[in-house]
């Protein structure tokens, strides 16, 4: 069941090389795509922004592949390729809540008179709003006041779940029923698996600092507990108490997975914790065992990356999203290491020297968050990530009338990431939550991009060409998300391959990014190509970027750019056996149209409103540790 694979130590002959990595027996993995961040009508934003219909049946139908009516359009939409799995991640704040009060009214027993009037007054506050169309506004109301994330939580207190709506935790009871019902119905092993999880969505002073939480317990076995959400605590360490007490008392597993740490004000991968004490080895052990991977792209931005931050970087400009989660939206946004995965990483390593563990030894995975029950990540086919702005026309509409809401995204500015990839052993539950522990898994941006990633010595390209290639792989590297650990000083190998998705465009490079520490204890990152379609050459150590081929009025593209498949074998021309390092991929395509220019084109208008007409689609593959002995 445990993921910790047994240290072992190998000699290769032809190197005299000597290194330790992470391993264990189990049958090669078959590579699953999914969503892990998914809501439903039963998400009381969702709900709010018109979504009423699409409930956890919808969205399982719809990831597997049926076909469904979407919540806003009330047209027919399918996937172009099922999923694999899903995890239906409902907020628990409210969870099922507001959908049931406008449905059904406030569930409560023997109310007095007192009580049924705070009802009444409810139930009519949000079918009002939401009859009229200001559901976005009620939303928008919600949020929390811009403050210091730390004073913010600091001040919460359990009064703070005054605000919930009565009769919430017997609407939460009876939602959460359902949707282990609705769990258990579409669950197919070895075809399409559903994921036990909701969202705990922490948000102090405006940051965001929410978690996934996914479990691979049965829907029977989840009957056990209720989500725990930000109104039990708004601290990460007591969410991670909650999951190991649970996990004791009903014999399961339970993961979180951090996402849009882009937007957490510096608080997601910070040195300090939430309430402002450094970092303990204690706490880094437990961070590090129950976050093995994080989500680093969504449609609320990208979160490898920011230019202010790796200013040698030209592609760290991808997905940014410059808006908090607060009542008022304001243009104050400034980029953090704590809001991004790379300066994570090496904040991590910094971190590991002081501490001997790493907290931030994380892997990585993408996903939709969309809030329409519709697991997409297409740019081709964006059908909106909330109800309210999912046709072209709608986009421009996609926040509130009121005024703390007219600064903020829109369906323009939106993107249509991205979707998880796990090599998994088996299309279980089991099997999924094993590959999410040991970080075999990556992350794309929308594209099904097959990318593998290896490190070890007496490597070829030629063992990823072999009807065996996992074993051959499995004796003598690490994959993704492993540990490497060298006894001698010769260098090590990456062995590197990612295939185009079919129904997508053609691959530009292949990067590797490396982060590590320098004699002084700072971390350092440089990003390398390492392998690149076409004849370009590098200049000056910088290669050419690859012209975008895209027709402005029809939104075509030339295929006859980039490459089906890139392989390469490589090793780092600035190896130093005695630093600390990470290394990971980053494949970018060659440059497609994004969903704002195919709106447009639709729309007849000249050029998308807001948010770029191109788009350079990319995955990110999880880490591999260079651990010097």
């Amino acid at each position: 069941m445990t993921c910790n694979k047994p240290q072992t130590l190998l000699k290769s002959s032809a190197l005299a090389l000597l290194f330790v990595f992470v391993s264990s027996a189990y049958a090669a993995p078959q590579l699953l795509w999914g969503d892990t961040h998914l809501h439903t009508s039963y998400s009381f934003d969702a709900f709010l922004n018109g979504n009423q219909t699409a409930d956890p049946d919808t969205a399982y139908a719809f990831a597997s592949g049926q076909p469904v009516i979407h919540p806003g359009t009330r047209t027919r939409v399918q996937l172009n390729t099922p999923l694999d799995f899903l995890v239906i991640s409902d907020h628990a704040e409210f969870y099922g809540g507001i959908r049931d009060i406008y449905l059904d009214g406030v569930q409560a027993s023997n109310p007095n008179i007192l009580q049924r009037l705070a009802y009444w007054y409810t139930e009519n506050e949000i079918r009002d709003a939401i009859d009229s169309g200001n559901g976005p506004d009620y939303f928008a109301n919600l949020l929390p006041d811009d403050m210091d994330p730390i004073a913010a939580a600091k001040s919460w207190s359990q009064n703070t779940a005054a605000a919930t709506p009565p009769g919430a935790m017997v609407s939460a009871r009876n939602a959460w029923q359902r949707m282990l019902d609705s769990a258990e119905r579409f669950n197919k092993p070895g075809e399409f698996t559903s994921l036990i999880g909701w969202e705990w969505s922490s948000v102090p002073g405006g940051a965001n600092l929410h978690r996934v939480v996914i479990t691979d317990a049965t829907p029977q076995t989840a009957r056990q507990f209720m989500p725990f959400s930000s109104a039990d605590s708004p601290f990460p360490e007591d969410l991670w108490r909650w999951m190991d007490d649970t996990a004791k008392d009903i014999n399961a597993r339970f993961l979180a997975i951090p996402h849009n740490s882009n937007i957490s004000k510096g608080q997601m991968f910070s040195q300090l914790s939430l309430r402002g004490e450094p970092i303990t080895a204690d706490y880094a052990r437990q961070r590090v065992r129950l976050e093995p991977i994080v989500e680093i792209t969504q449609y609320k931005g990208d979160s490898e990356a920011h230019p202010d931050l790796s200013p040698i970087d030209e592609f760290a400009d991808f997905g940014l999203f410059p808006w908090y989660i607060q009542r008022i939206r304001s243009n104050n946004y400034q980029a953090r290491p704590g809001d991004y995965v790379r300066s994570a990483l090496k904040t991590g390593l910094e971190l590991e020297a002081e501490l001997t563990v790493n907290p931030y030894a994380f892997g990585v995975i993408g996903s939709t968050d969309s809030h329409t029950g519709l697991a997409t990540a297409e740019e081709a086919n964006f059908w909106g990530k909330m109800a309210s702005g999912a046709t072209p026309e709608r986009k421009s509409r996609q926040r509130s009338q009121s005024a703390v809401s007219q600064i903020g995204p829109t369906g323009w500015s939106m993107q249509a990431a991205g979707l998880a990839a796990v090599w998994a052993e088996a299309n279980t539950r089991r099997a999924i939550v094993d590959a999410m522990q040991r970080k075999e898994v990556y992350a794309s941006t929308g594209p099904r991009i097959r990318l593998r990633f290896f490190a070890g010595s007496d490597l070829s390209v030629d063992d990823l060409d072999a009807a065996d290639w996992h074993a051959k792989l499995s004796a003598k590297a690490v994959p993704m998300g492993g540990d490497l650990m060298f006894a001698t000083d010769t260098q090590p190998s990456f062995l590197v391959s990612a295939s185009k998705d079919p129904l997508s465009a053609n691959l530009d490079r292949i990067q590797i990014v490396k982060g590590w520490l320098n004699a002084d204890g700072k971390a350092e990152e440089h990003v390398f190509d390492v392998v690149w379609s076409g004849n370009r050459q590098l200049v000056d150590g910088t290669l050419p970027a690859v012209a975008a081929q895209i027709n402005p009025e029809t939104g075509e593209w030339d295929d006859s750019q980039g490459a089906a498949t890139l392989q390469a074998l490589w090793q780092d021309p600035e190896f130093d056996p005695k630093q600390s390092a990470f290394y990971y991929v980053r494949v970018l395509q060659v440059p497609t149209p994004r969903h704002a220019l195919l709106d447009a084109i639709a729309l007849g208008l000249d050029a998308p409103s807001v948010g770029s007409s191109v788009i350079q689609e990319r995955a990110y593959s999880s880490p591999i540790w260079f651990k010097p002995q």
